[in-house]
């Protein structure tokens, strides 16, 4: 279940964590992906990317971020995706 909250707790930690390089509203993220069009129903493949890394331009966040964490900043991103 989402809360209304989730989106704003997923918003804090993309900024603390993923801004830096896919920007700070996910607009023109320069060489990183630009997360405003990752597939909306590939959940394991985001949350894969995210916890393992993705080839050499996306570390592995699994020491940093929690399960939790990667949850929250999905509900985000869809959110923001959405508008």
């Amino acid at each position: 279940m989402v809360l209304a909250d989730d989106a704003e707790i997923g918003r804090e930690i993309y900024h603390e964590n993923c801004s830096s390089c896919h920007g700070r509203e996910m607009l023109k993220p320069g060489l990183a992906f630009d997360l405003k069009k990752f597939p909306k129903d590939d959940f394991q493949r985001f949350q894969s990317a995210v916890l393992n890394g993705k080839g050499s331009g996306m570390p592995a966040w699994k020491l940093k971020l929690s399960a939790e964490d990667v949850k929250l900043i999905w509900i985000y991103v869809k959110t923001e995706s959405d508008n």
